[in-house]
């Protein structure tokens, strides 16, 4: 779908903010060395995924808002050119919350008052359909247009309930008796001109202050329904399953037709080496360099680059960091092991355990496990 822009916006420049700058802690230990949206997913850094799909829905120019590891950024992502993109950058000096970080990163943006600008959030993957999006803000020439999905549980979300016409009426962030399971999605379509009403230079939140105070003066803010994948990949678990369905076909990235062996129930990256008598299935990703021995069962894991893992172990629904070593009949499930890790024959990890960069788990440690 085409988007239709005000009359008075620039056909050619579209601009984007992506909001990067948290420190992703509910993902540690793998984002001690590595800011959350660059960790590898499903082969290419998470931002690769959201960069392609704002590419495609029209945007030409995004404004990368950085404040952890944000040298890394630029390092990674370059001038942008890779993914038909202009990229810059604003660093966030202390954090300044959802609505600061918008309004500083704003510094970058180069589009007119009335033109509408798209911010994302960095640790979201989302199937829907962003140019419709845009369309609809556009189209109604409105002050925001939020992206809203239906969830079984809105409690722990942002609530966001909409008249007939699909006017936000109300944002009710993380109540506990919800009036509707439709929650903010975290992808936003502004005019450029409510961003620079932010105030600069302190702590802000969209959320509690910019969206409501927009509803209280009767301003047009917009819900726009899509119910299309969505997934906040901001804990292990939903990383590794994010990563698993983008293997297995689940939702679709630009970012991936490059990448051998999407869809199917594995990724084995370039220089990985699978023993013919191991199996990998699930949506597994296996890094370069990677090396699975006979017998290994691997299933919906995300193995980073340079992992050994040994003769007969079994890894299922776990996250392993860059040259971590398992060794023989290891049973991981549902864990993280940090960068640089042993774990000792005759170690069983489960439920959530995590095990921090370079540790070594020796062949008479205590078996982690939920089992009675």
């Amino acid at each position: 779908m085409s988007m239709r822009p005000n009359a008075s916006a620039d056909p050619e420049l579209l601009e984007a903010i992506l909001l990067v700058g948290g420190q992703g802690t509910r993902l540690r230990p793998l984002t001690i060395g590595m800011p959350k949206p660059l960790l590898p997913t499903a082969g290419v850094p998470f931002l690769a995924h959201q960069l392609a799909r704002a590419a495609t829905s029209g945007v030409t120019r995004v404004v990368l808002a950085t404040a952890y590891r944000a040298e890394m950024f630029a390092e990674c992502l370059g001038d942008g050119s890779a993914f038909g993109l202009e990229i810059s950058y604003v660093h966030e000096e202390v954090p300044l919350g959802t609505g600061g970080a918008i309004r500083n990163a704003a510094a970058g943006l180069r589009s007119k008052p009335d033109s509408p600008v798209v911010v994302l959030n960095g640790d979201i993957l989302s199937g829907h359909d962003l140019a419709a999006q845009l369309d609809l803000h556009c189209k109604d020439d409105a002050a925001v247009t939020l992206h809203l999905v239906e969830v079984p549980d809105p409690a722990p979300f942002g609530c966001v309930p909409t008249d007939s016409a699909g006017r936000v009426t109300a944002f009710l962030e993380k109540t506990p008796n919800p009036v509707t399971n439709r929650i903010n999605a975290g992808c936003y379509v502004f005019r450029r001109e409510v961003i620079d009403e932010i105030p600069a230079g302190r702590v802000a939140s969209v959320e509690r202050e910019t969206f409501p105070a927009l509803i209280d003066a009767g301003a047009v803010v917009l819900g726009y329904q899509d119910n299309s994948y969505w997934l906040d990949v901001g804990t292990p678990e939903a990383f590794v399953r994010g990563s698993c369905d983008l293997v297995l076909g689940r939702l679709r990235s630009a970012a991936l037709p490059a990448v051998p062996g999407v869809p199917g129930e594995a990724m084995v990256l370039d220089g990985a080496t699978v023993d013919a008598r191991a199996t990998v299935v699930g949506g597994t990703v296996v890094g370069t360099g990677a090396v699975i021995a006979d017998g290994a069962r691997v299933a919906g894991s995300v193995l980073f680059d340079g992992v050994r893992i040994g003769v007969n172990a079994r890894i299922s629904d776990s996250v392993i960091g860059r040259d971590a070593v398992i060794e023989a009949g290891v049973v991981l499930d549902g864990v993280v092991i940090g960068e640089g890790s042993r774990i000792a024959a005759g170690n069983e990890l489960r439920a959530g355990m995590r095990v921090w960069p370079g540790v070594e788990l020796g062949p008479t440690s205590i078996r982690f496990s939920t089992d009675t």
